[in-house]
């Protein structure tokens, strides 16, 4: 077993985007107005405070900015491509450096400023165009320094900084742009991924709620469809036997054929789901550690349940939840899993052992984390279409029922264990069953 939490091609990541999505064109004009006003306070307190720099270039500076803001005005609730993403930061990050070089460049306090394009533009654009503004931005900064027009104080004395620190400030902001840009994108990319990852969860356990409540119906449905898909089978494999001088129709009914057969075996493993009593809120722990192993017991390794505990919740979650770990250790096991209960005074402890290859000791401590791609040597096992992000969805469906989640290596193979206090999982089988569920609105 190990952490192979990557995004498998089964179902719910393809439909996940990965990457930042493009800003809205009004909140850029939103973030525009915000710097538009502070640049004109700063002008203002300039020239009260009689410090001489040329305000008409900069006011004209200024104007573009206003009047961009004013176009984009025209089309407040369209997205920005990131193609327009970038010429708008862009633009943002021309007039920022150009302002700075007519005020004073190196010496201008508000010189680090210029780090907002390339900050906004680490949080909604990929990494290539995050890059190539955060080099633009570089030059423009190295520019605005070597022809900056100098700060006058009111006594017409220029102002400079010692070359020493006007290098230093130079450097700064250099190192400033890297720094930003790594951080915001790094962050925006984690939390994307997370935000991913729980709606994978959601689908998840919400499609396994959707399967305990259709119970009855769907075993009613997988028993009445079993007779006319055996008929086509049927007269699928005559026909496949009669075309032999017809090899492109005895393709076709083969075709036929095997999807009947599909058909069936989908329909048997609903029909083996469905046929949970609806009634049952509450089983024996040996009985819901089968149900999550079910699906996974032959599948080539041995796999032993050792369990004799109480009478647990039977929470679809839970049973979902210890599924996609025991699939994992199924997927890498060598030849056996061992899936071991233990009741304590105050916990309940579940522990899955397999004698795989185990976790890569560097990442055990990132193990749970989505779209973490950590398996060493070793392919998954066949015969199985994971649902994908399987370790965190476990994790995340498990923590959410009050269970503590462990990770290690057990020399061979990898363990996890999975502990609650025994209140929060020990399920009393005399109380009321409440409402059954309701299966059509």
């Amino acid at each position: 077993m190990s952490a192979d939490p990557a995004v498998k091609s089964a179902a719910f990541p393809a439909a996940l985007p990965r990457d930042p999505e493009p800003i809205r064109i009004r909140t850029l004009a939103l973030l525009r107005w915000i710097a538009i006003a502070g640049q004109l306070a700063a002008v203002i307190v300039a020239h009260f405070m009689s410090i001489g720099f040329p305000v008409l270039p900069v006011l004209v500076l200024i104007a573009a900015a206003v009047a961009m803001n004013l176009w984009l005005s025209l089309r407040p609730f369209m997205r920005a491509s990131p193609s327009h993403a970038i010429v708008q930061l862009g633009f943002d990050l021309m007039q920022n450096s150009a302002l700075m070089a007519l005020t004073g460049g190196m010496t201008n306090p508000f010189a680090l400023l210029v780090l907002a394009p390339v900050t906004i533009a680490a949080t909604s654009l990929n990494l290539r165009q995050t890059l190539a503004l955060s080099l633009a931005a570089v030059a423009l900064i190295s520019v605005a320094a070597m022809v900056a027009i100098p700060l006058q104080d009111a006594d017409g004395g220029v102002l400079r900084l010692a070359p020493i620190l006007a290098l230093g400030h130079w450097a700064a902001l250099v190192i400033g742009v890297a720094f930003f840009a790594y951080y915001a994108h790094r962050v925006t990319a984690e939390l994307s991924a997370t935000s991913n990852a729980l709606f994978a969860t959601q689908m998840a356990l919400a499609r396994e709620q959707r399967l305990q409540h259709l119970g009855g119906v769907v075993a009613a449905a997988a028993h009445e469809m079993g007779t006319p898909l055996a008929t086509i089978k049927l007269i699928a494999s005559e026909l496949v036997d009669e075309l032999n001088d017809r090899p492109d129709l005895q393709q076709d009914a083969r075709a036929l054929r095997d999807s009947a057969e599909r058909c069936g075996n989908i329909l048997r493993s609903m029909g083996r789901a469905g046929k949970d009593d609806l009634h049952m809120r509450s089983a024996p722990l040996h009985a819901v550690l089968e149900d999550a192993a079910g699906p996974h017991a032959d599948r080539g390794p041995q796999l032993d349940i050792i369990a004799d505990g109480p009478e647990i919740h039977r929470d679809p979650a839970v049973i979902h939840a210890l599924r996609n770990l025991i699939q994992n250790a199924v997927d890498f096991a060598q030849s056996r899993v061992v899936v071991e209960a233990d009741q304590g005074a105050r916990h309940l402890t579940i522990t899955i052992r397999d004698d795989g290859p185990g976790y890569p000791p560097a990442l055990l401590a990132r193990i749970g984390d989505p779209y973490l791609t950590s398996r060493r040597e070793g392919r998954q096992r066949g015969g199985y279409e994971g649902m994908g992000l399987g370790l965190f969805i476990a994790k995340a469906l498990l923590e959410r029922s009050g269970a503590v989640l462990t990770f290690a290596n057990g020399g061979p193979g990898a363990i996890v264990t999975v502990r609650w206090p025994l209140d929060r999982i020990r399920a009393d089988s005399r109380v009321a069953l409440g409402d059954n569920p309701l299966l059509f609105d």
